[in-house]
């Protein structure tokens, strides 16, 4: 698996909250659900972006903005229309009066808003409802809000958004994840591939002949009993070449970069039940599970035993002063 394939893998959606939305101006909401991965696509008409520390942006028909929480945002006909509604983390709907709207707005299978169901705007919103493990370094990297034009998508999958979410088939959960997931990689893809766009270090690096083959490399044989040595000789240059050119295209070490797939593919690998500690760390590359238990713990705060059975604290990413991501543990 190449560096990018690996890390566009996830987030992957486990029954993500997906809603049509159907409003006549003026309209507002105020999100507050916490979610650390939220999709908007516009229908039929405009919508306001309205976030701290973002200037505001208008999407239109076939725009997709991706958000990243878990910071609240706002969306309105008009940057001066005041929200009328806020969603709360279990996305339950209150007016501004207090009052709770979720049902009597409710038109049906995933479908809310005004009752005449004749609005002129119509919006399709994905929820992901935890950050994947496999995907932490990708959505840690994301800015807080990202916008894909219409004009850029080129794809269908708006379209087969809209024609699966009223519907209440045999598997509908699965197929409306597996598009979720789609139309995401697809915005994705065009950030990281448009030039000046502030793509991360690490996907910069892939197009370096050295920093890229190692990245490769440690991306497609994460169980190899990697040293800075053999991954430098690996790529034809001097171990001291490669540690310096890595930590200084990637952001950090080679060996620290290593440690850091190979939990993220543990953690994930931790989901399968049938899977034991063992065999996950033989899968990526620790000498038993005692060593992965180990380094696992020190990284995570808990042990893969406790991070299996949920009992971790909720864990929030966001930037500190210093650009670094930070995992907030409450």
């Amino acid at each position: 698996m190449d560096t990018l394939s690996g890390l566009l893998e996830s987030p992957k959606a486990r029954g993500a909250f997906l809603l049509k939305s159907v409003f006549s101006p003026p309209w507002g909401l105020h999100i507050e659900d916490r979610a650390p991965l939220s999709l908007v696509t516009m229908l039929h008409g405009s919508a306001w972006v309205l976030r701290e520390g973002v200037d505001p942006v208008q999407i239109a028909a076939g725009d997709v903005a991706v958000l990243r929480g878990p910071e609240p945002y706002t969306l309105v006909d008009d940057p001066s229309t005041p929200p009328g509604i806020t969603v709360g983390p279990d996305q339950r709907c209150n007016t501004t009066d207090g009052e709770d709207a979720t049902e009597a707005m409710s038109l049906g299978v995933r479908t809310w808003g005004e009752p005449h169901r004749t609005g002129s705007t119509v919006m399709l919103s994905g929820t992901y409802q935890a950050p994947n493990e496999v995907g932490r370094r990708l959505l840690a990297s994301l800015p807080a809000l990202l916008v894909q034009p219409a004009s850029a998508a080129r794809t269908p999958l708006i379209g087969m958004l809209a024609a699966e979410v009223d519907k209440e088939d045999i598997g509908q959960e699965v197929v409306l994840d597996r598009l979720l997931d789609l139309l995401l990689i697809n915005v994705l893809r065009s950030w990281l591939m448009e030039p000046g766009t502030g793509a991360p270090l690490w996907f910069r690096a892939q197009s370096d002949p050295v920093v890229g083959r190692a990245l490769r490399l440690l991306h497609e044989r994460p169980s190899q009993s990697w040293t800075v040595a053999s991954l430098a000789a690996s790529v034809g240059v001097s171990r001291a070449v490669l540690a310096r050119h890595f930590t200084e295209l990637v952001g950090e070490p080679p060996m620290s970069y290593l440690t850091g797939w190979r939990l993220t593919l543990a953690a994930e690998l931790l989901r399968d039940p049938d899977l034991s500690v063992a065999n996950i760390a033989q899968q990526v590359g620790y000498s038993g599970p005692f060593a992965l238990s180990a380094a696992f713990k020190r990284e995570r705060g808990v042990s893969p035993q406790e991070f299996r059975r949920g009992k971790r604290s909720e864990e929030t990413l966001t930037t500190g002063s210093d650009g670094r991501t930070v995992i907030l543990r409450t």
